[in-house]
């Protein structure tokens, strides 16, 4: 059986894209009395954006963020090693080096996520992690050895590593979550609870090497 007109009509709005609604001539917008903006919304302002099809950029925006990620992830495998050695305190060496082997696990699981998305691991250059790894090595170069001052000062650039990992890795769970992925959120979420914990495990050395520090200046 045929449809009929308003049938039609009905399916043809429904299958718009976002691009159509944004080519589509509205014409004038009509003026509402109820309105404050004086203007009231048209039947487009229904359009709801978390429904939108993966294809729409979702999708493409977080396997970007993967690879960014899975090069940022690299990345600091080769700094930790640096910073464990620059490090005065015992505790915080032993840290980066904990660390360091926690660092190749989140590598890997990065490389699990690549394989449910039917994508070989590819890494896209992080200009951020760049910068802020490379920033570490500056606090090396700039304080003596040995010193408070460059255990403070590594611990310091490693905070700012770790809360770029966590924002970084909550904004894939998030994507991860809407895109119905179950599986790839759970391993960026076992990854994200280790980030947090050694942000905190970072501050609790930093507290311990000011106290003592204070203490010698008494």
């Amino acid at each position: 059986m045929a449809k009929s007109v308003s049938a039609k009509k009905a399916d043809k709005t429904t299958a718009q894209s976002p691009a159509a609604y944004a080519a589509k001539d509205l014409g004038k917008p009509k003026v509402s009395k109820s309105n404050a903006s004086k203007y009231a919304p048209g039947n487009d302002s229904d359009l709801n954006v978390q429904s939108l099809d993966p294809e729409d950029g979702l999708l493409k925006l977080f396997t970007d963020a993967v690879k960014d990620l899975y090069w940022a992830e690299n990345q600091l495998v080769k700094a930790l090693p640096k910073m464990a050695r620059a490090a005065a305190s015992p505790d915080l060496a032993k840290a980066f080096l904990n660390h360091l082997e926690q660092t190749k696990t989140h590598v890997t699981r990065l490389e699990q996520v690549f394989d449910l998305l039917g994508k070989t691991p590819k890494a896209k250059k992080c200009d951020a992690m760049e910068g802020l790894t490379k920033e570490g090595e500056a606090v090396i170069e700039e304080t003596d050895m040995g010193t408070p001052a460059r255990d403070m000062g590594i611990i310091m650039a490693s905070q700012k590593v770790e809360h770029y990992e966590i924002s970084a890795y909550t904004g894939l769970i998030t994507l991860a979550v809407k895109l119905d992925m179950p599986e790839i959120s759970d391993i960026l979420s076992s990854t994200l609870t280790e980030e947090i914990d050694s942000d905190e495990l970072l501050a609790n050395i930093a507290d311990e090497i000011l106290s003592s520090a204070g203490n010698k200046n008494q």
